[in-house]
């Protein structure tokens, strides 16, 4: 990142276009902010340390960021650093620019795990 951050989001996507040669699976940080960003939050999380890594992700030229809330089942989407959409159980969570062909069923990813 150009601030010399090393961001590491739950998990991430980066396009093949974008994707140096890597030569194999690479070990540790890769340079660059991914095209999708997906961060779950969790008790730890401040607002304001959430808004500063969307801020930066966005800086760094990532493309989309979805911002999970296991415990109040909503994912929030952004594609700048305001919130553009709040999806929850219902909907469906789709980027057809990011991940073309990408949909999840929101009721589905936030149902109760059967044992």
């Amino acid at each position: 990142m150009k601030s010399g951050n090393r961001r590491s989001p739950n998990c991430s996507f980066f396009s093949k276009e974008r994707l140096p040669p890597l030569g194999g699976i690479p070990k540790g940080y890769i340079e660059g902010s991914p095209d999708l960003v997906v961060e779950v939050l969790s008790d730890a999380n401040t607002v304001v340390e959430i808004h500063d890594k969307i801020v930066e992700y966005f800086e760094n030229g990532s493309r989309l960021v979805w911002i999970i809330h296991p415990e109040e089942k909503y994912v929030l989407a952004y594609r700048r650093p305001e919130p553009e959409v709040l999806k929850k159980p219902g909907d469906i969570l789709e980027d057809g620019e990011v991940i073309p062909g990408f949909a999840l069923d929101l009721s589905e990813f936030f149902a109760e795990p059967e044992f």
